[in-house]
């Protein structure tokens, strides 16, 4: 465990940009958050939310946010809204050093404002999309990735994963937390600037419900969880495993539909990262962090990929059922060549995957730090 970080105090201060979004600053173990900052930014007012519309074919529900379409893309380094803002030039950040910043995306798929959406919309009646979604900000550096942080840094990201957990879990109809990162442009994203995403779900999305009900169903059944059941058996049986610390674990699942892809999972059932202590959230940034070095480290140029933290619904019995793990994923199957979801996977979502899940696992115990 890194020196000093079982102690480390999550500090954070609240600020408010000119919009009036929230911008939560977090602070490195012995560092501190800014002062009050000031957005002096010509902002226009915040929109109203965008629309859920319900798809009765399938029970599902698709955000429409047209106003994302005018999202920033791609800038050059000098125009980043995730760098500091210095030298007369304001970001999204008003500050001109920082540790870790969350702040309220700009263009949001949810929210801003929060309330309670019916169980199925009406026909062809759409439903405000209530909920939140906020941008997190690594770190003042504009390369980089999580991979290249250090301890502290990524001590720090994991506790603001926290604590924005609770809090929006707090929020009048949130049904699931969802923290997750995009990185490399193939997997399309629109800002190179090292950051990842949450959104506050006010419903239960498509996979996070399905998985949610094997977990339901195998507890009523055995009263056992089924990620701890599959989390020993893959312990024991071994040919996935790559990665054992004394409270996390990393292996290649069984059934794996990406060339590349690796679960980590707590040992102790914890429902979400607001629920871990403190050794535990030490340990997972640096065994998050050093998996990351390790699909990097498969090929000569860094690996896109999307980090998919499942946390437990609100609901209780859900709650009860579920526990928080990670899904990393890459569609990368060669050094010069990506999966791409054929009709197989995209109309049907049965995937077809040409890495077997073994071969994976090997190739990361080989590189992992």
């Amino acid at each position: 465990m890194p020196q000093g970080s079982a102690a480390h105090e999550p500090t954070h201060r609240v600020h408010h940009l000119a919009d009036g979004r929230e911008a939560i600053f977090f602070a490195d173990a012995n560092a501190a958050v800014p002062e009050p900052v000031a957005d002096t930014r010509p902002l226009d007012p915040r929109g109203e939310p965008g629309e859920l519309r319900y798809d009765r074919l399938t029970g599902d529900w698709v955000a429409v946010a047209a106003h994302r379409q005018s999202r920033t893309y791609l800038p050059p380094k000098e125009e980043c809204p995730l760098c500091p803002s210095v030298h007369g030039r304001q970001s999204e950040i008003p500050a001109e050093d920082f540790n870790v910043v969350v702040f309220e995306n700009r263009f949001p798929s949810l929210g801003p404002a929060l309330g309670r959406i019916p169980a199925a919309a009406p026909v062809q009646q759409p439903a405000p999309a209530y909920g939140r979604c906020e941008v997190v900000v690594f770190t003042p550096e504009h390369t980089g990735s999580f991979a290249s942080l250090d301890d502290a840094r990524a001590r720090t990201v994991i506790e603001a994963w926290a604590q924005r957990t609770a809090a929006l879990s707090a929020m009048e109809g949130i049904a699931q937390v969802f923290v997750f990162e995009n990185r490399g442009q193939d997997i399309g994203v629109t800002l190179h600037h090292p950051h990842g995403q949450i959104y506050a779900y006010p419903y239960l999305a498509p996979t996070a419900a399905k998985m949610a009900g094997q977990g339901i169903a195998h507890l009523e059944k055995t009263g056992r969880t089924l990620m701890g059941d599959i989390l020993d058996f893959e312990r024991k049986e071994g040919t996935r495993m790559v990665a054992e610390g004394e409270h996390f674990s990393v292996f290649v699942p069984y059934a794996a539909r990406w060339p590349l892809e690796a679960h980590l999972v707590p040992h102790r059932h914890v429902p979400d990262f607001a629920a871990l202590n403190a050794d535990e959230k030490a340990e997972l940034a640096v065994m998050y962090r050093d998996l990351l070095r390790g699909f990097d480290a498969l090929y000569p140029t860094p690996t896109p990929y999307i980090a998919a933290w499942h946390q437990a619904p609100l609901e209780p019995g859900a709650r009860k059922a579920s526990r928080l793990h990670l899904q990393l994923t890459s569609p990368r199957r060669a050094a010069d060549k990506l999966k791409f979801l054929a009709g197989s996977e995209a109309a049907m979502g049965a995937f077809i995957n040409d890495v077997p899940a073994e071969q994976t696992a090997a190739r990361l115990r080989e590189v992992m730090p």
